[in-house]
């Protein structure tokens, strides 16, 4: 993989690619086989990505005509900042793309929107099992030190 990476929008066009990325990253985080994400909520994040006005947005690293990582990255406010959060919520590459910059060209293309967008931070979570991904965090991020807690219903 020498050719340059380009990343960019996703466009109505790129469900055909991005969906076999969206299902490896679901796979990644145990939500295939019985306990998938139901159809219609991949749908929606989808129909998301595409309406202006949605504070949802995704990009996709491509190369050769290839999508090789998705980011999907999302504004919000704060009680702690005037300007709108950024929380990158998803962040996947193919394995053959893994040590390769794509994941980092992803993180510094959010960050790029975040800028433009006039958000004052970037942020996001990882299962600490994921330790070929944070070694990539730690050159291009904190870490926090929080713990996240979370209920389902």
């Amino acid at each position: 993989m020498s050719a340059p990476v380009t990343v960019r929008p996703v466009n109505a066009i790129d469900y055909p690619a991005w969906r076999p990325l969206w299902d490896g990253y679901n796979a990644f985080y145990g939500r295939s086989g019985p306990t998938a994400l139901a159809e219609e909520i991949t749908r929606t994040t989808w129909s998301r990505f595409l309406d202006a006005g949605e504070p949802v947005h995704a990009l996709i690293a491509e190369s050769e005509g290839r999508l090789l990582g998705l980011a999907h990255y999302l504004f919000h406010r704060s009680t702690t900042a005037i300007g709108l959060n950024c929380y990158l919520q998803d962040l996947f590459t193919v394995e053959a793309a893994r040590g390769r910059g794509v994941g980092r060209a992803l993180i510094e293309a959010v960050y790029a929107q975040a800028r433009q967008a006039g958000s004052p931070r970037v942020y996001w979570q990882t299962h600490q099992t994921n330790t070929a991904a944070m070694r990539l965090y730690d050159q291009v991020a904190e870490h926090s030190g929080f713990v996240v807690y979370r209920k389902l219903f």
